[in-house]
C-alpha cells in the first residue's frame, strides 16, 4: 500500500475525531500528571486541522506541512511543538513524492522522533511521547510493509508500559516516584495517532 494526500485527509479526519471524543479522559490523564489541559488542546488543535486541510492537495507532503504549522500555532502547551515539529518532519522527508510508501514512512517517522527530541530535549524512558514513537518506529525498521495490527497493537502496548515509568522530564517530573502508575498523556494521544493511521491503512482510503 502506498499513501496519498487523500489518506493523509483521512488519517487526520479519524485522529479528529478521536481527540474529541477522548477529550475529557486526556483532561483527566494530565490533571494527575501535568497541567490539566492536554485533552483541550489536542481536541482544539485537531479541530483547527480538519479545517485547514479541507481543500484539495497535490502531495502528502503538502498536507502534512500544514498539519504541522496549524498544530504548531492552535495547541497549547508543549504538544504543539512537539506534534508540530513531528509534522514538519514528515512533511520535510517526502517532499516531492506523488506517494509515500512504507519506507518512505518509516524514514519520515525516524525523522519525526529526531525532531521531537531536539525539540523537547528528552530521550526514550523519560515518559513522553518518545516513548510510543522511539521503539514503535525502531520496530517497523523490522517490517516490510504496512500492517494496521500490528500498528495498532505496538503502539497500544508502548501506552500501557508508560505507567510504570517515572518521569525525569516536563511537569510530571515534580512528582518523582509519584508520576509511577499513571499514563503519559502524550503517549496515549500518540496512540490515538497512531490508531487513527491505522484505521486509514485498514479501510484503504
Amino acid at each position: 500500500m502506498e499513501l496519498t494526500a487523500d489518506h493523509i485527509k483521512t488519517w487526520m479526519k479519524k485522529a479528529d475525531k478521536k481527540f474529541q471524543d477522548k477529550k475529557e479522559y486526556l483532561t483527566e490523564l494530565d490533571q494527575a500528571v501535568g497541567d490539566g489541559d492536554h485533552g483541550v488542546n489536542m481536541a482544539r488543535g485537531f479541530s483547527e486541522v480538519i479545517k485547514k486541510i479541507d481543500q484539495d492537495y497535490e502531495t502528502p507532503s503538502d498536507v502534512l506541512k500544514d498539519v504541522a504549522m496549524t498544530l504548531m500555532s492552535k495547541v497549547g502547551g508543549a504538544a504543539g511543538p512537539l506534534y508540530g515539529t513531528a509534522f514538519l518532519k514528515l512533511s520535510t522527508q517526502v517532499k516531492g513524492k506523488d506517494v509515500i510508501d512504507f519506507s518512505n514512512f518509516v524514514e519520515s517517522l525516524n525523522a519525526g522522533v529526531e525532531g521531537i527530541k531536539q525539540r523537547g530535549k528528552a530521550e526514550s524512558g523519560e515518559k513522553t511521547l518518545l516513548d510510543v514513537w522511539v521503539p514503535l518506529t525502531e520496530s517497523l525498521k523490522e517490517q516490510s510493509d504496512f500492517d494496521s495490527q500490528s500498528l495498532k497493537d505496538i503502539s497500544e502496548s508502548l501506552m500501557n508500559k508508560t505507567k510504570d515509568i517515572k518521569a525525569t522530564k516536563g511537569r510530571a517530573s515534580y512528582l518523582g516516584d509519584r508520576s509511577i502508575g499513571h499514563l503519559d498523556p502524550g503517549s496515549v494521544s500518540s496512540f490515538y495517532l497512531f490508531e487513527a493511521l491505522a484505521e486509514t491503512i485498514e479501510g484503504g482510503q
